[in-house]
């Protein structure tokens, strides 16, 4: 049985941080100044993409870490972090870490499998044991326990003037609660559901077949909240491209237009190497028409928080003008409120 939940109640955004490979600084800061933005114009959230071996965010916990000293109050997420090229126990002291310096405004999230690109860097990565290292959902169990406050060493106590722990330092309180896993399949939404986390879906989802994409990713939103203890209380968010035109010039809508063009014939094809990934179209228009597409897809009448995604390759006063419209023109209409009270 479905239930379609209420207004839209958080809204978060979503930027991949790119810079020049030459000057990197500028980009990184761009990215620390949209998060600062997206504050001040009342977003719930602000997200980070991680890429490795390309030109953008690569990192996000120091990102995010730098993000929580220059704002108070929106919470910060990453999506998503493939844990195939992590250390499951260092993941979670680094977490822990960023949590405790924002306040408790993170909200990790990651995703297991072979990593992108693996076989071009795998010996770089993990010269002994790149063969037979494990990247199933077992690896992201060991960051669960981690984040739980599980053992992982046999010292405690104190050893001459040093003490010792035997679970993950700092352990902040209530982050296990905050962790999200990004997932696009009906797979994916079972294993989180079971495992008590929060479900990101985005804009790109497996398909046995079907070119649907809004059909199948309720189906898979249906699963989560089927197997979630909290059922259709548990959190899910949806995380399309959305382009808001409001308040944009009309070079921008041209540049924009291009864009959504050039990936639009994608659509309409499953793609990938296994023939079964399946992309979202972008929503391009004015707020008005963008909220009506919304509220007529049936995935999204299944969540009340969203992650909308910023386009790759646009500048610093397209994301201006693209968050702006959002909080101002666009999430009011699907009844989204922006946030003030602080968390600090």
């Amino acid at each position: 049985m479905s239930v379609k939940k209420d207004s839209l109640k958080k809204l978060g955004f979503l930027t991949l941080g790119l810079f020049d490979p030459k000057d990197p600084l500028p980009g990184h800061e761009t990215t620390l100044r949209i998060i600062q933005l997206g504050e001040e114009l009342g977003f719930d959230s602000a997200w980070a993409r991680q890429r490795h071996m390309q030109f953008g965010i690569s990192s996000p916990l120091p990102v995010l870490a730098a993000a929580s000293q220059r704002t108070s109050r929106i919470e910060l997420g990453t999506a998503v972090i493939p844990i195939g090229l992590e250390n499951p126990l260092r993941l979670a002291e680094d977490l822990a870490t960023v949590d405790i310096l924002s306040k408790g405004r993170l909200n990790p999230g990651f995703s297991v499998g072979v990593p992108m690109n693996y076989d071009h860097f795998k010996e770089n990565l993990y010269p002994q044991s790149h063969e037979i290292e494990d990247f199933t959902y077992a690896r992201a169990e060991r960051l669960l326990n981690n984040l739980r406050g599980a053992e992982v060493s046999t010292l405690e106590g104190r050893r001459g003037i040093e003490d010792y722990s035997k679970i993950v330092q700092p352990h902040s309180e209530g982050l296990i609660n905050r962790v999200w896993y990004g997932g696009g399949s009906e797979r994916s939404a079972t294993w989180a559901a079971k495992n008590g986390l929060n479900f990101l879906t985005s804009n790109v989802i497996k398909s046995s077949g079907s070119l649907d994409f809004a059909d199948i990713q309720r189906g898979q939103l249906e699963i989560f909240y089927a197997n979630h203890p909290l059922g259709y209380e548990a959190r899910a968010s949806q995380g399309l491209v959305v382009i808001p035109t409001d308040s944009a010039t009309p070079d921008q809508i041209q540049r924009y237009r291009s864009y959504v063009d050039s990936r639009y014939e994608r659509t309409f094809s499953l793609q990938g190497p296994d023939g079964n990934i399946l992309f979202a179209r972008d929503l391009l228009g004015t707020s008005e028409e963008i909220a009506q597409q919304l509220q007529e897809n049936p995935a999204y009448q299944l969540v009340n928080e969203v992650v909308f995604a910023l386009p790759f390759t646009f500048t610093e006063p397209d994301y201006i003008q693209i968050i702006t419209d959002i909080a101002n023109e666009l999430a009011p209409r699907l009844g989204w409120k922006p946030s003030t009270l602080s968390l600090v």
